[in-house]
C-alpha cells in the first residue's frame, strides 16, 4: 500500500462548495463504482441497510436546491456575518453561496437507512449513525480519487419529509445527508489548518497527560 497516496487522499478530501464544475456532466458509472466501494464499510450487526438516492433530474435537484435555500439562506448569512474567526467565516460564506449553486450542480446523492431510529437510546442511535457515516465518507474519499469533489451537507433535513415526498423516499427510512456531486475545477486540494493531535488527545482519562 501506498502510504504516501493514502494519506494525501485522506487529508485533501476537503469539503467542495465553490470548485465544483456546475457544466461537466458525471457519469452514472462513475457513481456506481463510488457506492460499490462505499458499501465496504462496515455496518451494524452486517445490517447492510444503507441505500442511495441519486437525484439527475434537473427540475428535482431545482425543488431540492429551494428546500435547501429556505433552511439554510438566512442561518448562513447570519453566522458568516458575526463569526470573528477568519477561517469559520469563509466556511459559512462558501456554505452560503452553495444555496445559490446547488441546483445547478449535476448530481446529488442523498444516503439513507432504510429504517428509522426516532427517539431511541444512545446505543441504538449510535449503532444506526455507524452503519451509514463510514459509508457516507467512503464515497467522499472515493468521489476524491477520481477527481470529483463534494461536500457533507445536512441543512436539508430539517425539511426531511419534503424531500422525502418528492423522491419518493419512504417516512420508514433515514435520510443521512446531501451530497451534491460534481467533478471539482482543479485537483490541488491541501491540507486543512488544524490544531496539533497532542492537544486534543487524552491519555487515560479525560485530559490526562498529553
Amino acid at each position: 500500500m501506498d502510504i504516501a497516496a493514502v494519506d494525501e487522499l485522506l487529508t485533501t478530501t476537503r469539503s467542495v462548495r465553490k470548485r465544483l464544475d456546475l457544466t461537466r456532466p458525471v457519469e452514472r458509472d462513475v457513481i456506481l463504482e463510488c457506492v460499490r466501494l462505499a458499501m465496504q464499510a462496515p455496518t451494524a450487526s452486517n445490517a447492510q441497510d444503507w441505500r442511495w438516492v441519486v437525484v439527475t433530474d434537473a427540475d428535482k435537484r431545482a425543488a431540492i436546491a429551494e428546500i435547501y435555500r429556505s433552511v439554510g439562506a438566512e442561518y448562513l448569512a447570519h453566522a458568516a456575518s458575526t463569526t470573528s474567526d477568519p477561517q469559520t467565516r469563509r466556511v459559512y460564506e462558501s456554505a452560503l453561496g452553495l444555496t445559490e449553486t446547488l441546483a445547478k450542480v449535476p448530481v446529488h446523492v442523498i444516503p439513507c437507512l432504510e429504517s428509522r431510529f426516532d427517539g431511541a437510546d444512545q446505543l441504538v442511535a449510535a449503532s444506526a449513525w455507524a452503519s451509514i457515516i463510514p459509508a457516507g465518507w467512503s464515497f467522499l474519499l472515493a468521489l476524491r480519487s477520481r477527481g470529483l469533489g463534494s461536500v457533507w451537507t445536512t441543512m436539508h433535513l430539517a425539511k426531511e419529509r419534503e424531500v422525502g415526498e418528492l423522491l419518493g423516499i419512504p417516512a420508514t427510512a433515514t435520510q443521512a445527508a446531501l451530497f451534491p456531486v460534481a467533478h471539482t475545477i482543479g485537483t490541488d486540494f491541501r491540507p486543512a489548518s488544524r490544531p496539533p493531535a497532542e492537544s486534543i488527545t487524552f491519555w487515560n482519562s479525560w485530559g490526562g497527560e498529553h
